[in-house]
């Protein structure tokens, strides 16, 4: 793969080699996780199972997304940037402990607050929050104080990853030559520079960027990561004060909380996510595979990282679409956060996507390999998605699709399923070969199968999910005899995902085999400090040409006069 020929050996593996498989293990752990409840949910509404009643059903409705966000997406974004920050920027991690840490952290916490939900059966929805003042005639406080302290440990994971990233990019390392200052490197990463140049009245003739175009998107995805922290840490700790002070005797009923105002701050917190986090790293995804599958640098590299700043200011400013039929939502925040900001997703990521396939179709002919088959499919995933969620950040489409079955079909499955995770498997491929020391995969006829039932079982879910919410079935029902045909098509294709995962499973497995993957958590025999492996690949990372000999490799402009 990749030219990449041997065996799997992992007494040569160096620690960071190690680490970052052990994130995609745990990674795929949550994510079959999430699969086998997906799974039984479908085969539920399609001919209810006697062993899942309703409570059952809604407590596994709440924690799937959650284990899909929480333990197998942010777990395998997390692995592969602390492994590519580095590797990009030629560089130690700042802190192999710390990443540790934070691989522990959101495992024991996603295990945390799903066995509460499966035991308990504390089914607050998909959402954290309950409405407050809080009402236990359903839930046990300890049930759900249980649960959100399971979410809080996962935050403060990703908090030491935020910290973590942060410091790799800006530090120097003890014995090197420090050639700029940290808030050199930061206003480089985040754009700030960029930004304090064009006020200044300058116009950018030529500059050398300090930071790689990935990183300056994962830099910036880390914000949102980092807002969604404390957001949601807040968020706990608001809940924890209800559950605790209930389960001690003391109600907090009559306690004034406005609720739009707390339904807003929650709702933007989470959408740092959804809109945030997710659309700008898929994007420095996406222009970080089009540059190692090519050779070649980004087409419009300035113009792809002023729009991942534009991305960035967008993602703080669109979370009233989710309260669009909220009838006490004020209607300037519908409109203009709601509708109008939001539209402006469709052009950030519009963009992302042409970048993407400008740079790709300019280095012709390529080699229709696993990373580029699954880079497009998880192109065309987002090339659905985005635009079946503008369509509901519409005022009057709102009112028909809020809270159906379209919500979670066309926009949610079809963008995490095929647009994340057919991005992340692109990357999963891509990288297998340079953390194993150039392993060979089993079989490329499984991994060709897992490409097609992964794109054919997510499209197709997302499209009857999409046809039944059409028709008026809701987004959160135990049964569903009305939309019977939708629900067994939906059934078809969530088995053809599994059936994919399963095949790349079972290709995984067998090219490492059980003693190596077993040999991924024995201790490693290099210093953690080492620099990254792969510096072999000779792919180029940086988007323009390196200052002239004597340059204080500061920006080289003029007066805008």
């Amino acid at each position: 793969m990749n030219g990449h020929e041997g065996t799997f050996k992992p007494s040569a593996m160096t620690p960071m080699q190690k680490m970052t498989l052990k994130y995609v293990v745990f990674a795929l752990f949550y994510y079959a996780f999430a699969v086998i409840e997906g799974m039984i949910m479908r085969i539920n509404l399609v001919e209810p199972m006697g062993w899942v009643d309703e409570n059952r059903y809604f407590a596994m409705l709440t924690a799937h997304p959650l284990v899909g966000i929480f333990g197998a997406s942010y777990l395998m974004v997390f692995g592969a940037f602390t492994f590519l920050v580095p590797f990009l920027m030629k560089k130690p991690l700042w802190s192999y402990k710390l990443a540790n840490w934070t691989l522990w952290l959101i495992v024991g916490g996603v295990f945390v607050f799903w066995s509460d939900g499966f035991l308990t059966h504390y089914a607050p929805l998909y959402t954290l929050y309950w409405p407050l003042p809080a009402d236990f005639t359903q839930f046990n406080p300890v049930s759900g104080a249980l649960f959100i302290l399971g979410i809080a440990i996962v935050m403060v994971g990703t908090g030491l990853y935020v910290l973590n990233i942060f410091k790799t990019i800006t530090y120097t390392p003890k014995g090197w030559v420090k050639k700029h200052s940290a808030a050199a490197m930061l206003g480089d990463a985040l754009g700030t520079t960029s930004i304090k140049l064009f006020f200044q009245g300058k116009i950018l003739r030529k500059r050398e960027f300090l930071t790689p175009l990935p990183v300056a998107s994962i830099a910036r995805g880390s914000v949102d990561v980092l807002f969604n922290v404390g957001i949601i840490l807040f968020t706990g700790v608001l809940i924890l004060v209800y559950m605790v002070a209930k389960i001690f005797g003391v109600s907090l009923s009559n306690t004034a909380i406005d609720a739009l105002l707390y339904k807003n701050w929650y709702w933007w917190g989470l959408d740092l996510i959804a809109d945030g986090l997710v659309l700008i790293f898929v994007a420095g995804a996406w222009y970080l595979l089009a540059q190692l599958i090519t050779g070649r640098e980004v087409f419009m590299a300035k113009w792809a990282r002023a729009a991942l700043g534009l991305e960035l200011v967008v993602s703080w400013t669109v979370w009233s679409h989710h309260l669009l039929s909220d009838q006490a939502q004020p209607a300037a925040l519908k409109v203009g956060s709601g509708e109008i900001v939001t539209a402006f997703e469709l052009i950030t990521q519009g963009l992302a996507f042409f970048i993407t396939i400008v740079t790709l179709w300019k280095a012709r002919p390529l080699k229709m390999d696993n990373p580029l088959k699954f880079l497009i499919g998880g192109l065309l995933g987002f090339a659905l998605a985005v635009p079946a969620g503008i369509m509901q950040a519409d005022a009057g489409l709102n009112r028909v699709l809020h809270n159906t079955q379209w919500v979670v079909g066309p926009h949610v499955h079809v963008a995490v399923l095929v647009g994340l995770t057919m991005t992340l498997y692109s990357a999963v491929y891509f990288l297998f070969p340079i953390l194993t020391n150039g392993a060979t995969l089993w079989s490329q006829k499984l991994a060709n199968w897992h490409f097609w039932l992964h794109l054919i079982g997510g499209i197709g879910m997302g499209a009857f999910m999409g046809m039944a919410g059409l028709q008026g079935m809701m987004r959160r029902q135990y049964e569903q005899p009305a939309f019977q045909s939708y629900m067994v098509l939906a059934a078809v294709s969530g088995a053809l995902l599994a059936a994919g995962f399963i095949c790349f499973l079972v290709n995984i497995v067998m090219t490492l085999g059980i003693r190596g993957a077993l040999g991924i958590f024995a201790p490693a025999k290099f210093s953690p400090s080492e620099i990254v492996p792969g510096s072999d690949l000779a792919v180029e990372v940086a988007e323009e040409p390196a200052a002239p000999s004597g340059s204080d490799s500061s920006d080289e402009v003029v007066s805008a006069g």
